[in-house]
């Protein structure tokens, strides 16, 4: 560009922010047509003077269909997605016990029916030898929902071996972190007698299909009771270790290992009838629901 060129266009700069005023002046008191009749908006307001956006309909189908069939919509929805019913029974134990001295069998199942936070839970665990069911229970249970993953559980608790006993249970189960599950529960039974039982386990997932679980449970009780062969106190330490393979989710053989031990005077009891109070045993069993 030449010099001549660049003052010209210097000039015309100057000359152009002269005449913006008298511009500016020329339009005061005239009609700007639509553009001043035109209303403000949210983007013309200053901030904080925006208006409130208008309310949004709670549900866009009231404004369609008449309220007694849309009660009856929600009403099916409730029951379909978190009001239904559903139920499930579990064989968590069912399997042969191989100790040194002989071959035993145990087993624990439970089966429930209700929803999300009513549920009527029956379960019936037990365990033997050849000559025959040396222990055997079954409780009718209510549980309650409490929280997200604790139910309370109140019921009858009836006895078969070694005696007869109705017992009234009251007892709690809940899921604690790293996916522990937990369970105590205490019985009172028709003839005065204060027990409980704490029963906690885990799963493992080493791969897709093969899982090792861990179990614990501890016995207690309130009194000595020699027709139950029980003493005051802690009466027994049961730990297990049993690897699963889930051909499906629903069927799962497993193999593993079960220490038992009898404590104070329960170990004293089981002496005297000449049963072990310490015993390792190999488990073969099953682990099925549907």
């Amino acid at each position: 560009m030449s010099r001549a060129a660049r003052q010209g266009l210097l000039v015309g700069g100057l000359l152009a922010l002269l005449a913006a005023p008298a511009l500016a002046q020329d339009h005061e008191g005239h009609d700007m047509g639509e553009a001043a009749d035109r209303p403000s908006t949210a983007a013309d307001l200053p901030v904080g003077e925006a208006p409130a956006p208008p309310p949004a309909e709670d549900n866009l189908a009231d404004r369609y269909f008449p309220p007694a069939q849309m009660d009856r919509s929600r009403r099916i929805l409730a029951r379909e997605h978190g009001g239904g019913r559903a139920w499930q029974v579990l064989l968590e134990k069912g399997e042969a016990r191989l100790g040194e001295d002989e071959t035993g069998y145990g087993w624990s199942l439970e089966a429930w029916y209700g929803g999300d936070l009513n549920r009527l839970v029956l379960t019936t665990e037990g365990e033997g030898a050849r000559g025959g069911a040396e222990h055997a229970e079954i409780q009718l249970l209510y549980a309650r929902a409490v929280g997200p993953y604790t139910d309370i559980r109140l019921g009858l608790r009836q006895d078969i071996e070694p005696v007869s006993r109705s017992q009234l249970a009251v007892g709690v189960e809940t899921l604690l972190p790293y996916w522990i599950e937990v369970e105590a529960t205490g019985w009172l039974s028709d003839r005065g007698e204060l027990t409980a039982r704490l029963e906690t386990h885990t799963d493992f997932r080493l791969t897709q299909k093969l899982i090792l679980q861990p179990s614990a449970e501890i016995g207690l009780s309130a009194q000595d009771s020699p027709a139950l062969e029980t003493g005051e106190g802690l009466t027994g330490i049961e730990a297990g270790l049993r690897l699963r393979y889930e051909v499906r989710r629903e069927w799962a053989p497993y193999i593993g290992l079960t220490w038992m031990r009898s404590l104070g005077d329960t170990a004293d009891y089981r002496r005297a009838a000449g049963e072990e109070v310490d015993e390792v045993r190999v488990v073969v069993g099953l682990r099925a629901w549907f």
